[in-house]
């Protein structure tokens, strides 16, 4: 009988482990005999390896109920010597403790059939559930070779415990190929979710068809497991906030052939398959991986083409707004026949007509922090300040956002003749100074640098620039240069473009040229 509470789960395996041998292979010695300590107070009978060359020597000299191993150890990691051990006994119970760090080495963990992770760092009612469910699956086998003799009743009952332990098993598979999926979206945190309204939007139009719950619900797991190939997608393509060129776009093209590859290997996902593979595939035959059209496409992966092509609608974009769900169904139905199936889009248009999306669905960042990360990309690597195309990004933005209000534009001037004068490290380090100087009288505020020498100032609120701030500046006095300075408004017309503000500034020079 399964059992919630740790202390439970405690008291059961003090009752049940007395006849229970572990084999625990670990080469860092700390982790190692706390590990043994732990153990021990509830197994009579543990035997210690430091590393898998060693764990399967103790195997071959006698067999153990339980084995629980480290991955990365020297001599012979831990999935060769489980690998071996399977071979010995392929009913063999096997325990993994690994890190996040190590989901290269979950595909090949559940190929050999392992039974539970226990995820680093180790505690306690962690390491308790995980013996529970091991230990109760080898009582229950027990119990079934002891009473299958006997009575019938009893064998059939042990069977079907048998049989959910199974379906637990296929259920943790599942999950830790959705633990997978939410590594990819803690990395790309502007598509978090997008698996799931993929899978939520793929089953009401399974349903709107007419498809039974069992087909719903294989469309629905496929849809979460739909991306699972961008685990392999480089940071650098899978996080870049604006547009991706050519070959970035080939890289992300990729996701399909790694989830169709990584699931190929797991007999249970065979009826997904493909479904995964053909979600990128277009009606009219101008998709990818395959390149195929029609009824050439799998008929349920055709529902979900649907489906992630109106989630990506309506979802923020860093270049393009959100469309409005009416504004997506009109886009799908203008699609007919072209990326989508024209006998799937009537029921789609129907299914997906009444959609609440949440306001917050955005690929722009929502947090502080996320702003850093999704800067990360778009600073001036010599002064630390945003550049020019995350200008670009936050101008946009705010032509749907309305956030800011107010933009101030400070040049330098004579400083192609500092850096003749003086060298361009020279220069960089004077833009360095500039830029810290700005950061002091202005933290909290947007800063960049574009154009070289061209500083811009990015506000919620209006404020009054102090034109002592740069008429005083020692820096600027020292090196004989100087500067001027520009307000803009944009309170009232928030949709103003980085090419019509470097007009502005352009425009400013001019006058400042006819002035002088």
């Amino acid at each position: 009988m399964s059992v919630d509470s740790t202390s439970e789960q405690l008291k059961f395996l003090h009752a049940e482990a007395s006849n229970i041998s572990v084999l625990y292979v670990e080469d860092d010695t700390l982790l190692r005999t706390e590990v043994e300590h732990y153990l021990k107070k509830i197994f009579p009978n543990v035997t210690l390896s430091s590393d898998g060359k060693e764990g399967l020597a103790n195997y071959h000299a006698r067999p153990f109920d339980i084995v629980i191993t480290d991955i990365q150890m020297p001599h012979m990691n831990g999935l060769e010597m489980l690998h071996r051990i399977k071979e010995i006994n392929p009913l063999q119970e096997m325990i993994i403790i690994s890190a996040y760090t190590e989901s290269e080495y979950f595909m090949e963990a559940i190929r050999l059939g392992i039974d539970a992770y226990i995820l680093k760092p180790i505690n306690h009612p962690q390491i308790i559930q995980v013996l529970y469910k091991v230990v109760s699956k080898i009582v229950q086998l027990r119990e079934n070779n002891a009473y299958r003799t006997h009575l019938e009743a009893l064998v059939d009952l042990k069977v079907k415990e048998y049989k959910d332990l199974e379906s637990e098993k296929i259920v943790y598979y599942e999950k830790t190929l959705i633990g997978l999926i939410k590594m990819i979206e803690r990395r790309d945190s502007y598509t978090a979710g997008h698996s799931h309204r993929v899978a939520d939007y793929s089953r009401r139009i399974a349903q709107e068809m007419g498809y039974d719950s069992s087909q719903c619900d294989l469309l629905y797991r496929a849809g979460i497991l739909h991306d699972i190939g961008k685990i392999a997608t480089p940071d650098t393509v899978l996080l870049k906030p604006g547009k991706l060129d050519e070959i970035e776009r080939e890289l992300i093209k990729e996701h399909v052939t790694v989830g169709i590859e990584m699931l190929g290997e797991i007999p249970i996902f065979d009826s997904m398959i493909p479904i995964i593979r053909d979600h990128h595939e277009s009606y009219d035959g101008s998709g990818y991986p395959r390149g195929v059209g029609g009824d050439q496409i799998d008929p349920f992966a055709r529902i979900m083409i649907i489906a992630d092509a109106f989630d990506a609608m309506t979802t923020n974009r860093i270049y393009k707004p959100r469309k409005s769900v009416l504004e997506a169904i009109q886009e799908v139905e203008s699609l007919s026949g072209i990326q989508f199936d024209p006998t799937v889009v009537p029921f789609a248009l129907r299914a997906l007509a009444h959609i609440e999306v949440a306001e917050q669905i955005s690929q722009l960042p929502h947090s502080s922090l996320e702003e850093e990360r999704f800067a990360y990309f778009y600073k001036d690597a010599i002064t630390g300040l945003y550049n020019h195309n995350y200008l670009d990004v936050v101008l946009l933005k705010n032509s749907y956002t309305y956030t800011y209000r107010c933009i101030h534009v400070i040049s330098l001037h004579r400083f192609s003749e500092f850096n003749d004068e003086y060298g361009w490290e020279s220069g960089n380090a004077l833009l360095h100074s500039v830029a810290e100087m700005l950061h002091d009288h202005f933290n909290g505020l947007l800063l960049f640098r574009i154009h070289a020498n061209d500083f811009i100032i990015v506000s919620q609120n209006h404020f009054e620039f102090e034109e002592k701030l740069y008429a005083s500046s020692e820096i600027l006095l020292k090196n004989h240069l100087t500067c001027t300075h520009f307000h803009l408004d944009i309170s009232k017309n928030h949709k103003i473009t980085l090419a019509e503000l470097e007009q502005r500034m352009r425009d400013e020079r001019y006058k400042r040229h006819n002035n002088s």
